[in-house]
């Protein structure tokens, strides 16, 4: 039997038991815990759960954002363990995340094919405005960023060089083992939702500083899920 519930459509549970499960997904609980805590099945909170995330990939209202100042520039690998014999960046099944930061603002991220200058350039000149400053590694897809318009600044891994005053990745780097240590709680994410976890990741680290239970409810009065 369907139950009225403004916030979730086609509903088997009360508007009161689906706050209760928001607030437990906004605190990042993992769906196991939730349904042991709410007492509602574990199929029920994958759907709800499922839901929110694809909400919350609606949501990414930065995606679209030029970012501009002092921005940091990186590229990360999400998946199993890279295969012994296998070196480089990306190797093995890994998928290859490009990620940039502005500053004391926000972190934009995407899924790119691989790390060339061909993949990773565009997505810079799309999301950065020319004059800014940018901080990366020494990888060499980033050459020429001062002949597209911008400062550049290299910090050198390979030398150990992980800061030289303002010369540093350390706020993107921070974001990607924010997002995998909380990726691995899950135990494994298919490779085809792989997009909307990441996304999920950068939505709540874009949003520490701010309610994200109200901003979702709130979401959720003007169109139900």
């Amino acid at each position: 039997m369907t139950t009225r519930n403004k916030y979730l459509n086609h509903a088997h549970i009360s508007e009161r038991k689906f706050k209760e499960i928001l607030k437990y997904f906004c605190a990042d609980e993992t769906a196991s815990k939730t349904s042991f805590y709410t007492k509602v099945s574990r199929k029920t909170i994958n759907r709800i759960f499922n839901l929110l995330r694809e909400r919350i990939h609606e949501l990414n209202i930065h995606d679209d954002e030029i970012v501009s100042g002092d921005i940091e520039v990186d590229e990360s690998y999400f998946g199993a363990k890279r295969i012994r014999g296998k070196r480089g960046r990306g190797a093995g099944s890994k998928i290859p995340v490009f990620g940039l930061l502005k500053r004391n603002g926000v972190v934009y991220v995407q899924v790119v094919k691989n790390c060339s200058k061909e993949q990773l350039m565009p997505i810079i000149k799309g999301k950065v405005l020319e004059g800014s400053t940018i901080y990366s590694d020494g990888w060499k897809s980033y050459d020429g960023l001062i002949l597209n318009g911008y400062k550049h600044y290299r910090i050198y891994h390979s030398h150990n060089e992980f800061a030289r005053g303002k010369n540093h990745v350390n706020g993107i780097e921070s974001f990607w083992s924010y997002t995998k240590r909380r990726l691995s709680k899950f135990n494994g994410i298919k490779k085809e939702r792989f997009e909307i976890f990441l996304k999920e990741s950068e939505w709540r680290f874009n949003n520490r500083k701010n309610n994200v239970y109200m901003i979702l409810l709130k979401d959720l009065r003007k169109r139900a899920l």
